[in-house]
């Protein structure tokens, strides 16, 4: 129930309490209102009370904030609205947040400047991982997310600019994503033949459609329709993702968007063949066949970490370099279409699962060797034989 205090015949302050914070302080909401000279001093105890039962709905319903609200109070409503992002998404906002809290969360929207971010960011880089010092592009996915929250004081026009857009940050150093070459990739489909058939299917469809970890364990049977083998595609819809403290959950894929896949036939043959393999093993072993891919042979839904673990001792096993792990497959898949004839970066970047091309061209371009001498040599071409033996 809310709270009114008289400051003064026609001023009072309204308060309304609203839950706790994770340290236990009680998340309150005050205003201040001026009742008009128009309002008849007999009907004062009573404007009062309709604004402080307007305010009071306002607040419990979530559309409280103004321009005065704090920053965490504000990033918690938001975190609560958002509906699009995949839950291991959203839990990562959810706990970079947290740490932002401490540098920024008790100043009102409307007086968080640049320089206050400025400043939670040297705070940030004097943090350590695992006895470390973060990278930058870890200190600044914290702004990000900070910059998310305020994008949307702005669009709700709380707020007229973002301040999270007005830092000069520096250059971050990209970080190199090592792909096997294409003897390596030969080997390790060879070495791969001899696994457990589910561990065969899901790196091969890790490799043939760049899918991300939790999107190929969140698959079901129903996501290829069966008109035609030599026509097969796959629907991506949803991720299945551990999240901290939580567990499994499934969501939506991490843009919360659909794409549809095309198959060839040998990837269609073998979706075919496992579909018989796994009919028979529930059969077998008495279970219910279940509507997802990877069961494991009583037909429960196997872990994601399952698939990185297994796959982190196979490149050991045979070995391939330490650098490589299960997003290299999806690596492989994007740099092997954009380096084998596919120009358009849009299709690659859509059947990657990006909203558009630039992250792909940050991330996913990666310049291999034989690209590098192909290039030396196109360049020496325009240099006269003269030259160069002179030059020697």
């Amino acid at each position: 129930m809310a709270s009114i205090k008289k400051i003064d015949p026609r001023k009072y302050k309204i308060t309304v309490s609203n839950g706790y914070r994770t340290n236990g302080k009680k998340i309150s909401r005050a205003k201040t209102i001026h009742v008009p000279e128009s309002v008849h001093p007999r009907s004062i105890a009573q404007y009062v009370a309709h604004e402080a039962e307007d305010f009071e709905r306002l607040v419990k319903n979530g559309f409280g904030e103004d321009a005065d609200t704090p920053f965490e109070d504000f990033a918690r409503s938001w975190l609560k609205r958002q509906a699009n992002y995949a839950p291991s998404t959203l839990a990562m906002y959810t706990r970079m947040l947290e740490v932002t809290f401490q540098y920024i969360g008790t100043i009102p929207l409307s007086k968080l400047r640049p320089i206050a971010l400025e400043n939670m960011l040297i705070e940030l880089r004097k943090r350590t991982h695992h006895g470390k010092p973060v990278q930058e592009a870890t200190v600044q996915k914290y702004l990000t997310a900070v910059s998310a929250v305020l994008s949307d004081a702005k669009r709700n026009e709380i707020i007229q600019k973002n301040p999270a857009r007005m830092i000069d940050l520096p250059d971050t150093e990209p970080r190199e994503q090592f792909i096997p070459d294409p003897d390596e990739a030969a080997r390790f489909l060879r070495a791969l033949t001899e696994e457990p058939f589910h561990y065969i299917v899901y790196y091969l469809l890790a490799i043939c459609t760049g899918c991300r970890r939790g999107e190929l364990c969140a698959l079901k049977w129903s996501d290829f329709p069966f008109e035609s083998v030599a026509e097969l595609s796959m629907v991506v819809s949803r991720s299945r993702s551990s999240v901290a403290g939580i567990g499994v959950v499934e969501g939506t894929t991490k843009n919360g968007r659909t794409r549809v896949i095309a198959l060839d036939e040998g990837m269609s043959l073998l979706i075919s063949a496992f579909f018989v393999y796994k009919s028979r093993e529930a059969k077998r072993n008495r279970y219910p066949f279940s509507a997802y891919l990877f069961t494991d042979e009583l037909g429960r839904l196997i872990h994601p970490d399952t698939f990185t673990k297994h796959l982190r001792k196979f490149y050991d096993r045979h070995g391939f370099s330490r650098e490589y792990h299960l997003h290299t497959l999806r690596h492989l898949y994007v740099t092997t279409l954009l380096h084998g004839g596919v120009d358009d970066k849009q299709t690659v970047a859509d059947l990657a699962g990006h909203g558009d091309t630039s992250f792909l061209e940050r991330t996913y371009c990666h310049p291999q060797m034989e690209r590098k001498l192909e290039a030396a040599r196109v360049i020496s071409g325009i240099i006269p034989d003269s030259v160069e033996g002179r030059s020697a």
